[in-house]
C-alpha cells in the first residue's frame, strides 16, 4: 500500500481523543415558544420579539439576559462502542444580583404536547444539581434519563437542562463526565467559551407582545394578555 493509506491499525483504534461527539444549543425556548429575557429598557424601546432561530442576534442586541437557561445537548458515540455517561455537574461560577430591567416574554399564544425529559437545575440551591424529570407527549410518558447510561454511534442522547434562579443573576457551566475502555474524561459545556448566564425575574415588570388600548401591535403588561 501507499504510504498515505492509512493501516488497519490505525483506522480501528481511536484510543486518544474522545470517544464521543457533542453539541450544545443554549437558545432554547421552552416548546419552541415560551421564553423570558430581562432587558434593561423601556417597552417601548425594545423590538418585536423574533423567531426562535432568530433569538441570539435579537437577544445579543438587545443586551438581553435569560430569565431562565435552557440548553439542549446532543451526545454521541463515535463509532459502536459503547461510551458511558457517568454523571452531570452544574458549577456554579458567580452569583450577583439580578439583573436590571424589565421581563420580556417570547410566547406568542402557541403550544405544543410534547414536554422533553429534561434535567431541572435550581440555581439558588448551596450545591446545584441536575435532576432528572419526566417528558410526555400527547399520550405516553418519556422517561427520564439517568446516569448513568450509555451512548455510541447509534445510540445517541439528547439532553435538555433548564435552569432557573429567583435571586440572582447567575454565572454557571455544565460537566459531562464520561468512560469507555478504560478511559475516563470530563466534557465542559458551556456558551461558547463563556458561562450561561441566568437572571431572576421575580418581582419585574413583564410584557409579551400582543394589542394595547390603541389597536396597534405593541409590547403590553403581561397580566392583561386575552387567552
Amino acid at each position: 500500500s501507499s504510504p498515505t493509506s492509512p493501516s488497519p491499525t490505525s483506522a480501528a483504534k481511536p484510543t486518544t481523543g474522545l470517544p464521543l461527539t457533542w453539541s450544545s444549543d443554549s437558545l432554547v425556548w421552552d416548546k419552541g415558544c415560551g421564553h423570558d429575557y430581562v432587558i434593561d429598557k423601556p417597552p417601548a424601546q425594545v423590538p418585536p420579539p423574533p423567531a426562535q432561530q432568530d433569538a441570539g442576534v435579537w437577544a445579543a442586541t438587545q443586551g438581553a439576559v435569560h430569565g431562565r437557561q435552557m440548553v439542549r445537548i446532543s451526545v454521541q458515540g463515535r463509532s459502536s462502542t459503547a461510551v458511558v455517561l457517568q454523571a452531570l455537574h452544574v458549577r456554579v461560577v458567580s452569583r450577583g444580583n439580578p439583573a436590571a430591567g424589565n421581563t420580556y416574554a417570547m410566547d406568542q399564544g402557541c403550544g405544543s404536547e410534547l414536554t422533553p425529559r429534561r434535567f431541572t437545575v435550581n440555581l439558588d440551591a448551596d450545591r446545584p444539581t441536575a435532576r432528572p424529570e419526566d417528558g410526555a407527549d400527547i399520550e405516553h410518558t418519556i422517561p427520564a434519563v439517568r446516569f448513568p447510561y450509555r451512548v455510541s454511534a447509534e445510540d445517541p442522547e439528547v439532553l435538555l437542562v433548564d435552569a432557573t434562579t429567583q435571586t440572582y443573576d447567575a454565572q454557571w457551566h455544565l460537566e459531562l463526565e464520561w468512560s469507555s475502555q478504560g478511559r475516563t474524561g470530563t466534557i465542559r459545556i458551556d456558551d461558547h467559551g463563556r458561562p450561561f448566564r441566568t437572571t431572576s425575574i421575580k418581582g419585574k415588570p413583564r410584557y409579551w407582545y400582543g394589542t394595547n388600548d390603541a389597536g396597534e401591535r405593541a409590547w403590553v403588561p403581561y397580566d392583561s394578555r386575552v387567552l
